[in-house]
């Protein structure tokens, strides 16, 4: 039978949508198809479910994802009863939940329904569903006595209903309180009860939210700026030295549009960062002259200038109106929802008392998912070196919005903080250092010098090697400064791993270093190696591939079963290629009795049972095949890309195994969720081989 999970509430401004979203994260990292079921909505697109529907990648009609709208309801309810409400529901409800293993509903709103007693028809709807029910608390501009008594009677009314209630949720409390409230009502409920602060970055609207709600013509600026967060308003009058006080970081600027000096000023304090702005509101449906704004946009480009026809009285009594919302055009916002919710929400716990079913499969966004919740159990720090690149900086917006782990960014740091600017990019929480001033720079030189003095390396060539961001990273990751490094967007591999041979060095029970690709195919994650590294092992290479393969298939929770890849299966072929690979796959065994592994082998023996059952027909590891290692190169390089771009899997990877401490290197073209999965990787092998398998 389906479990559901019944998300709802009390009133509205709650800010359930972060529940929401955390939920149905927790529910794809446990199975593969998640439906989502509103029973009641409003006319107009539903924001929230078209987001999940993007960000999970649903192939669920939009159509099957609600019951009926409000009049209806109100409609059925009046003229019919309650009863035959609900009837309607529940069937329209099943209609969805026979083609899912889990289904989250999401409540009905409170607002302007024109429904009596919307709690009690909420519980009955989740008994009928036969969901859980997991209800939140919104505490918002509440005591915290008021917040804990509410959270109390709202566990109350829901259980005295006869709903399983799984867990309450207290959200939007004040900061200053969140400890203590949690503390109160974790000793007085009998069950978990989780307590999240208020986040302004989810309150603030996107300037392309104001843009719209105002009807605002975009007079500079690119889609990147338009999704910035308006943190606050400053409204111009004053000179612009006392202007420019005001000016706070991620505020919007309001002013009118013919004080081009305000204008100008403001973007001037942007593009040097102190502090960074949204964007700028001109007010009268005014804007200064052309070559004013040409200037405007060298100063800052894609920051967003915006004007509006009303004054600017007006125009602050809307913008003081408006709250910002989670959808698909607000993937940011997303990312700090989920990063407020996990750090708060004691997210294994609540996955196991939903009892969702787990699946077999591990599609690629299960094993995304299961990346970073493992990477964020044992936060660690990963320098990256390529600190100006836009992938990167997009890349760590989502790391330390999720909490992932602890960023390092190298590079002139003025230049990082205006292009994070440039992009709206809040690294608050990173460290930045531009090896070329940082005050390890000596130490790193000395360092160096000593590691490669038999080169005839001295201090003073040192000293000029490691202002290399790649050197000064690899090096700070050798010193216990960060815990791994990940580069390559903009550099080669050769750029990459050369610091990491000369510095780190491989494992004492590592002979070379190495690589695997994770390959996320629909329904499994293969581990391939090596793919990018060693043009042409020989058998004792080979072999220190497999067994090294092995080590981190089972640390990333892939159960290693070996195919040592030829054109050959078994004994049916011969030739220097096969005899290679045969005495790799018998010098494994001999080190490592206790793996699986079968080899010489080809591909289709390796992973298809029918073809194994033929070939193979007694191997423990033909037909079922997790880890497979290629000859070559040349064979390894061109399958995982034919893999990638025939069958549609996600290549993570490459990741370097054999090192003594993690350096991952990236491909030039990878996207930044490539950098986002590696950086996580990075992270997780940095906690070592007693992580647990995600």
């Amino acid at each position: 039978m389906t479990r559901s999970v019944y998300v709802t509430g009390i009133d509205r401004g709650d800010g359930r949508q972060v529940i929401e979203l955390g939920v149905m994260e927790l529910l794809t990292r446990q199975v593969d198809r998640v439906g989502v079921f509103r029973p009641l909505v409003h006319d107009g697109p539903d924001r929230l479910f078209d987001l999940l529907r993007a960000r999970y990648r649903l192939g669920q009609d939009a159509a099957s994802g609600y019951g009926m709208d409000y009049h209806e309801a109100s409609a059925i309810q009046a003229e019919q009863g309650t009863d035959e409400l609900v009837s309607q529901l529940v069937d329209r409800f099943h209609r969805v939940a026979r083609d899912y293993e889990v289904v989250l509903v999401l409540g009905t709103d409170f607002a302007d329904t024109q429904l009596p007693d919307e709690l009690s028809l909420n519980a009955r709807l989740a008994n009928e569903f036969g969901a859980a029910v997991i209800p939140v608390v919104g505490g918002k501009n509440q005591t915290a006595e008021s917040v804990r008594a509410e959270t109390r009677n709202a566990y109350r009314a829901y259980e005295s209903l006869g709903c399983d209630v799984l867990a309450m949720v207290t959200n939007r409390v004040a900061p200053a309180d969140r400890a203590e409230i949690h503390e109160r009502l974790d000793a007085r409920l009998p069950v978990p009860c989780y307590v999240l602060p208020d986040e302004a970055a989810l309150a603030a609207p996107t300037v392309a939210q104001i843009t719209h709600a105002l009807d605002g013509r975009v007079v500079l600026g690119d889609d990147a700026g338009l999704a910035r967060d308006a943190l606050d308003f400053v409204f111009g009058g004053a000179m612009l030295p006392n202007f420019l006080n005001a000016l706070t970081p991620g505020c919007l600027v309001v002013t009118p549009g013919d004080r081009a000096d305000l204008v100008v000023g403001s973007l001037a304090a942007h593009s040097a960062g102190t502090p960074p702005i949204a964007g700028v509101l001109l007010t009268l449906n005014e804007q200064p002259g052309e070559e004013i704004l040409k200037l405007a946009d060298r100063l800052a480009p894609g920051t967003p200038v915006i004007a509006v026809s009303g004054g600017s009285f007006p125009t602050a009594a809307e913008l003081f109106a408006l709250e910002g919302k989670l959808n698909a055009a607000t993937p940011r916002k997303a990312e700090t929802a989920l990063g407020l919710f996990e750090r708060y929400v004691d997210t294994g716990g609540l996955l196991k008392r939903v009892s969702a079913p787990s699946s077999d499969r591990v599609t690629p966004m299960m094993f995304e998912h299961k990346l970073l919740e493992t990477a964020r159990s044992d936060k660690r720090r990963v320098v990256l070196p390529e600190g100006t690149e836009e992938r990167v900086l997009r890349a760590a917006d989502v790391l330390l919005r999720r909490g992932v782990c602890d960023l390092t960014l190298l590079g002139p740091v003025e230049q990082i903080r205006k292009k994070a600017a440039d992009l709206g990019v809040d690294l608050t929480d990173a460290q930045l250092i531009d090896p070329q001033t940082s005050e390890l720079r000596d130490a790193f030189a000395t360092k160096y010098a000593e590691l490669r003095a038999h080169k005839g390396v001295t201090v003073e060539l040192a000293y000029d090697v490691v202002a290399d961001v790649n050197y000064f990273g690899t090096l700070m990751v050798q010193e216990g400064f960060a815990d791994g490094m990940v580069s390559g967007s903009v550099h080669s591999t050769a750029a990459t791993i050369r610091p990491a041979f000369e510095i780190i060095k491989t494992k004492p029970d590592a002979s070379i270093v190495s690589s695997v690709f994770f390959m996320c195919l629909a329904d499994k994650v293969l581990v391939y190696g090596d793919c990018a590294v060693n043009p042409d092992p020989n058998a004792e290479q080979l072999a220190d591939i497999a067994v090294q393969a092995a080590a981190t298939a089972e640390q990333f929770g892939v159960e290693p079963r070996i195919a040592m890849l030829s054109y050959s299966t078994g004994t049916s072929g011969s030739g220097a290629d096969v005899d290679k690979v045969r005495e790799a796959t018998e010098l494994v065994r001999e080190s490592r009795s206790d793996l699986k592994i079968e080899g010489p082998i080809q591909y289709d023996a390796a992973v298809e049972p029918s073809v194994a059952a033929t070939k193979l027909p007694e191997s423990e590891v033909a037909g079922q095949a997790s880890v497979l290692i290629f000859p070559d190169l040349n064979t390894g390089n061109n399958t995982y890309k034919a893999v990638q771009r025939s069958a549609g899997a996600i290549a993570v990877g490459p990741v370097l195994q054999g090192l003594r401490k993690p350096v991952n290197d990236l491909s030039r073209g990878a996207l930044v969720q490539d950098i986002v999965n590696t950086v996580a990787i990075t992270a997780i092998q940095a906690q070592g081989p007693a992580t647990a398998a995600i």
